[in-house]
Formats: C-alpha cells, sequence, structure tokens
C-alpha cells in the first residue's frame, strides 16, 4: 500500500495555531480561523463540556469549545489517512469537510450540554443537532461558509453525521463507533477529570482506517485498539458520566430548568434566545427570578440555589443491570413507572413525592453506529498478499467488547438529606425481600 503524497500546492493552507493539552498544537485554516472568531462559536467556552461533573471532580472545568477544535483536528488526521490511500479518490477538499463538520458538530449544544438535552426532550420535540442544523443555517457561520464555497446545506447535515451527499464513511467520521467525537471526548474528559480510564491510543486506530464498501473499516492489526476504545468509553461512563454524585447534580439542574421554563422560556428555539444561554446565565437567571407565590419556580429556585452551593442529593438506593435486550430498558424509562414508585415511597416514607427522584441513566454500553442502529460488526481490512480483504467482525466474536454489550441500567432513588433515613426505611418496606426486582412488574 502506497501512500500518495499530495502536492504542496494542494493542502491546506494555515491560519492560525492553537496550543492544546491532549493533541499539541492544532492548526487552523483561514475559514476555520473565521468561524472560531464567531460570537456564536465563542459561546461554546460557556457551555461545560461535562455539565455539574466539576463539583465531584474539579478539573473537569473543561469546554464545548476545546471538545470540538480537538475533533476537528482528528477529523483531518483520518482525512490525510483517508487521502493517502491510493485506491481512494478523497480530496484535500474532503478533508476540509470533514474538519468543518467536526467543528460544528456540537454547535448546537445549549447550557449544561446533555442536561439541557433531557429538558428539551420533556418540553419539546427537538434536540441539538436540529438547533446545530439551524444555527449552521440561519446564523452568521453560514454565511461565512458560503462565501468560501462551501454548501451550508451540505455541511448542516454532514455535522450531525447524516449526510445524503456524501459516502458513509464521511458520517462514519463525525458520529458512531469509529468517531472523531468518541476519540477526543475520551481522552479529554479523562486528562481534566484525573481518571485513567479514557487513555487510548486513538492514533493507532486512525492510522489504521481503510474504506470498504463506502463504510469505515479498521485494520485487523488495531483491534486491540478498537477494544481499548470500547472499554475506555464503557469505564468512563460508570465512573464519571454516570457517577452517582454527578447525577445528584445534574438531577436537580434538569428539574430547576424544567420547572422555570414557563417562567423563563428557556425552550424557546429561537436563535436569539438559544444563543443567549450557557452554564452561568442560565444558573443566573433561575437563581435571581421572580417567583411570587408559585410553588413550582419557588421549588427551580431553590434547587438552583442548592446546587450552586453544592447542597447535593443524597442518593439512597442503587442498582446496576448489565442486560442485553431492552426488557428491564424499556421498564426503566417509562416515566409513569417512575412517578408511581416515587409517589408509593414518599407516601410509605410520609414525605412530599417532589423530594423523591427515580433516576434511570441509560445508555447502550457500545454507541450506536453513524446511521444510529446497535453497533453489532465493525469492518475489518487483513491484508492479503499484494492486495486487501475485507470482512464484518461480529462484537460478538470479540469477547471484551462483547461482555460489556447491551444496556447499561442504572437504576438510583434520591432524595434531601433531611429526608434519607426515612426514604431508606420506605425503601425496604416497598420493595420488601424481593428488592427492586418486585417493582418491575408493576
Amino acid at each position: 500500500m502506497v501512500p500518495r503524497n499530495p502536492s504542496p500546492a494542494r493542502k491546506l493552507r494555515t491560519s492560525a495555531e492553537i496550543r492544546d493539552p491532549i493533541h499539541g498544537y492544532i492548526f487552523a485554516t483561514e475559514l476555520e480561523q473565521k468561524i472560531i472568531d464567531t460570537e456564536v462559536f465563542q459561546r461554546l467556552r460557556r457551555i461545560r463540556q461535562l455539565a455539574g461533573c466539576h463539583l465531584v471532580y474539579p478539573g473537569g472545568q473543561h469546554s464545548r469549545f476545546e471538545h470540538v477544535i480537538g475533533a476537528m483536528s482528528l477529523a483531518g488526521k483520518v482525512g490525510e489517512v483517508l487521502r493517502s490511500r491510493t485506491e481512494t479518490d478523497f480530496s484535500v477538499e474532503d478533508i476540509s469537510l470533514l474538519r468543518l463538520a467536526a467543528l460544528l458538530h456540537d454547535i448546537g449544544h445549549g447550557p449544561f450540554s446533555h442536561m439541557f438535552e433531557e429538558v428539551m426532550a420533556e418540553r419539546t420535540e427537538f434536540t441539538h443537532e436540529y438547533m446545530t442544523k439551524k444555527i449552521v443555517l440561519k446564523s452568521e457561520i453560514g454565511d461565512i461558509i458560503e462565501r468560501f464555497g462551501i454548501s451550508k446545506r451540505e455541511l448542516s447535515d454532514l455535522a450531525i453525521s447524516k449526510s445524503k451527499t456524501k459516502p458513509r464513511y464521511f458520517n462514519d467520521v463525525i458520529g458512531g463507533g469509529l468517531s472523531v467525537d468518541i476519540m477526543d471526548y475520551l481522552l479529554r474528559d479523562s486528562y481534566f477529570t484525573g481518571v485513567e480510564y479514557g487513555k487510548v491510543d486513538v492514533i493507532r486506530i486512525i492510522n489504521s482506517f481503510e474504506i470498504a464498501k463506502n463504510k469505515l473499516a479498521i485494520d485487523q492489526a488495531a483491534l486491540f485498539a478498537f477494544e481499548a476504545l470500547m472499554i475506555a468509553r464503557y469505564q468512563m461512563f460508570r465512573a464519571v458520566y454516570f457517577h452517582r454524585t454527578v447525577r445528584a447534580a445534574e438531577l436537580m439542574l434538569i428539574k430547576s430548568m424544567v420547572l422555570s421554563d414557563k417562567e423563563l422560556h428557556l425552550t424557546n428555539l429561537s436563535l436569539e434566545n438559544y444563543l443567549g444561554l450557557t452554564d452561568e446565565v442560565t444558573l443566573q437567571r433561575i437563581r435571581s427570578m421572580d417567583t411570587g407565590s408559585d410553588e413550582e419556580l419557588q421549588r427551580a429556585r431553590r434547587l438552583a440555589d442548592d446546587y450552586f452551593k453544592r447542597r447535593l442529593l443524597k442518593c439512597v438506593y442503587e442498582k446496576t443491570f448489565q442486560e442485553k435486550d431492552k426488557s428491564l430498558n424499556s421498564i426503566f424509562t417509562q416515566r409513569n413507572f417512575r412517578v408511581r414508585l416515587a409517589e408509593d415511597l414518599a407516601r410509605t416514607a410520609g414525605v412530599d413525592s417532589n423530594d423523591i427522584y427515580v433516576d434511570v441513566p441509560v445508555a447502550p454500553s457500545l454507541p450506536m453506529s453513524s446511521t444510529r442502529e446497535t453497533l453489532r460488526a465493525i469492518t475489518v481490512v487483513r491484508a492479503k498478499g499484494r492486495a486487501n480483504e475485507f470482512y464484518d467482525l461480529d462484537i460478538e466474536e470479540m469477547p471484551l467488547v462483547s461482555a460489556i454489550g447491551g444496556f447499561m441500567d442504572i437504576m438510583r432513588i434520591y432524595t434531601t438529606q433531611t429526608n434519607r433515613e426515612k426514604v431508606k426505611s420506605a425503601i425496604r418496606k416497598v420493595f420488601g425481600k424481593e428488592g427492586f426486582e418486585s417493582k418491575v412488574t408493576m
């Protein structure tokens, strides 16, 4: 396999240098720099990557801003590898498009990142991906992109890994099990939180990339690095993203934003309103709002104050289920089930049901593919003489990865410090000798 070295005149021209603690020096082109310098993009500096995680891991203060620039750098490396393959027609323009899509893939995140996603899910029919497209198409960023001769509509689709005009492997680079998004956030989140789980040799994976049947494929020799990536993601969810105290802070944030939405219109998705929402702005607006005699607004402000002062909810029950199918998953995620359980516990404990939180952070143990399907196989390339052959390797044939496959369901119950012992006692009475499983059939 002979690498193809592009002519110097065809290389991306550097306009700026950014020093990054994860990837070293990151170089930006003129177009990338113009996008980064916009007010719309600079807003990402004020949206933490891990929402309330810094209340448990003090170093986790990094923002979406650093993450997307890191993802852009990795997308460029992927593009260079794909262009070096003699059998591809990958161009410098394609590299540029991948870098831009990675740079913009999180531009639509609201305050507190994925926490606001949960608020939007409860109050609207939209996601941050919808807002990503809207911002690229209707803000100054879209105007800048088109002045450089790039279709903002095509780029907005690729930024959410749903390009209809490019081969599937473009989407694979931006979203999915081998995406630059996963590679950067694992390295970055691990570094800033101070845990060791996310340290993966992503360059080994990137350098092994090939294209097969329009999909991103990986060299057989790099399978161990892919396994490490999947295990690192699983461990980061268990130790950091779904940490019980992290989730306590996040539950408070989510409930506070949901309750205050009727007064502050946080889920008003006009660009003027949405782009004005950052972590600190949103928190301050809730803490300073006039609640009058409205009990829900008073509760929203109290939760925001307690979050600000780190007076967090206490976890009084926890059980983890590693399921291969969605049998428990489908029950856990039913809001009616969680509401009924909270009310049942509140009656037994003699406390306000608003002070009991039944939390079920549910995530597939393995990432989804760029087609939003469960990752069941990866395409592998194997050298055979002077040629290569490709085959699909089932996840079930990778013992380490297969062992964590399925759904990671964590059932937790939280309450206030004051009600802690009462709710613990109620849990024992309501669940009985059979434990939590006795309630699953409710």
